[in-house]
Order: C-alpha cells, then structure tokens, then sequence
C-alpha cells in the first residue's frame, strides 16, 4: 500500500442529543469521495476517538469499509497509551475492514526513543495492520525523532509516518527515509504545500473535512511540481488554515461542518466555538464554498 495525495482525518457527526449521526457521517464520507480525497482516517484525534465508545468504534468504521468500498484506503486510528491496548485495538481495527492504522505516539505516558522503538515494532510484528506512524508533539508530550523513524521505516510493516511538526528541518530529516515502501505525509495543514514541494507524499488534513476539493487540487498542484500554482491556492487557503487554529481541533471545523449540516457539536470536555468568533465561522464558511466551487470545477475539467 502507497498512501499518497489527500488524505482527510475525518471529524465525527453527532446528532443534537448526542449519539453518532450515521445518516451525516454516511454525507460526509460521499461528499470525500466526490472531492476526490485519496484515503480517510476514521477515529484519530479530529475525529474525537477518546470520546467513542468501544461500539461506536466499531460502528463508525464498519460504516466507513461499507460505504467506500475499496475505493480508497480506509485508516483507523488505533493509538493507546499503551502497546498491549493498541495491539488489541489494532487487531479490532482489522476485523473490521480497515486497509491501515493510524497509530499515534502514545499520549501522556512520554517513553523513550527506546521504549517508541519497541512498541510501534510490537504494533507492527503483530501483524493485524500496515501501520503508519504519527508524531504530534503537541498533543502527546513526547517526540518521535527522525533517528527513531529511520530504524522503523525498514520494518515491512510500517508504512510511512504523519509528521506534525511543522519545521522545515523536521521535514527534510524525515524525506531522507522517503522510499517506495515508506510514505511520508505532512500532518499539518498550514505547512503542508511547502513539504509537498519539498518532496512529502502528501498531508493528513484535519481542513480538507470542509475544503475536500481544495485540498485534492492543492496536492496536484505542490506534487505536481508547479509550484507558483499551488503556493496561490495555499494562499487562499490561508484563512482556512487560520480559522481551523482559533481553538482546540476539532471545534472550528466541527462548527463549519454544522453551518454545513454535518452534524452538532462536541462531546465534553471539548465544548462548542466560542460565540466570539460567529463572524469568523460565516467569512470562513462563505470562504469555503467558493473555493470547492472553484476546485471541483478545475477538477471536473
């Protein structure tokens, strides 16, 4: 499996009371296709996995397998705090029909680069899944380093790796390890086109859950090499990206998908957008449709 291109960390529908909204989830997984997005994430961190019951899991990504269809890879975001419960998870995760695992460096738990080493090739020698790594400082405490990566990226297993620092020099140490069996993949979205061209894969996108078309043809465009192109389209991409910070992932955009029908609102602790930025939501999601408007078109021809 070479994962490559657009690939969305998809964000969860609830309904108003609550409980997963399938009929929103089942629109949104289309309305990604249609766009042309490469591969899903199902449960990572935008799609608020540490809010989900066991049974929701399950639902939310045999709902997922059904409706794609082959179509496109489907990755499950697998990562625990511990290996025994990501092995366990990830197996689930294959039950169930996923292609991949996205597996998070485990949280709050801050290992060593030794003790990183040991558990993704514990995950990995498994064998439930192809595993692709991923590396988020910010919200797990600990660092996976580009040392540690490159002992990991020969495993057979081990797919490529979702980097979500955003340092240009982080980037270049890792795309030194880029080869066919190992894709590396940008995991944050303001920096995203600048790796492309730099020579990543492709990005893991929390924004193209609004801007799916966009994204499709700003990965075109950066590894596609044309470089004055895609630097534009990032551009007005910009507010996006900015409006997608204003608070912790996923509230901002989890709040355009609700101007967009897609769902209402968060599980506790994460609360709704602050009233605040109302302006800032209606400039962004008016933003938004003229760009997918703009990009299918491009698209489509």
């Amino acid at each position: 499996m070479r994962l490559s291109g657009s690939i969305t960390a998809l964000a969860t529908p609830f309904t108003a009371a609550g409980e997963l909204d399938l009929d929103a989830w089942r629109r949104l997984l289309q309305q990604q296709l249609d766009a042309g997005t490469q591969a899903l994430v199902v449960a990572g961190s935008t799609g608020e996995a540490a809010a989900l019951f066991a049974a929701e899991y399950d639902t939310l990504l045999r709902t997922a397998v059904e409706a794609v269809a082959g179509r496109v890879p489907v990755l499950a975001g697998t990562g625990q705090s511990s290996t025994a419960r990501t092995i366990e998870q990830t197996r689930r995760a294959g039950a169930l029909g996923a292609d991949a695992a996205l597996v998070v460096v485990p949280p709050y738990v801050r290992p060593t680069q030794a003790g990183l080493a040991a558990h993704y090739r514990a995950v990995a020698d498994d064998g439930a899944l192809p595993l692709v790594l991923y590396n988020v400082p910010v919200r797990t405490g600990c660092d996976l380093l580009p040392e540690t990566v490159a002992g990991l990226a020969q495993h057979p297993r081990i797919a490529g790796i979702k980097e979500a620092c955003a340092e240009p020099e982080r980037m270049q140490a890792l795309l030194a390890l880029r080869e066919e069996g190992f894709a590396v993949l940008s995991g944050d979205d303001p920096t995203a086109a600048r790796a492309m061209l730099a020579g990543a894969d492709g990005v893991v996108s929390v924004v193209s859950n609004v801007v799916p078309a966009a994204m499709r043809r700003l990965c075109e465009l950066a590894r596609g090499g044309d470089e004055d192109a895609a630097l534009a389209l990032d551009a007005r991409l910009r507010p996006v990206y900015d409006f997608a910070a204003l608070e912790s992932n996923p509230i901002p955009v989890k709040a355009l998908l609700f101007r967009a029908g897609l769902g209402h609102g968060l599980r506790l602790p994460l609360t709704g957008l602050d009233a605040a930025h109302a302006d800032a939501a209606a400039r962004t999601a008016a933003l938004t449709e003229e760009l997918e408007r703009a990009c299918r078109d491009t698209l489509a021809a």
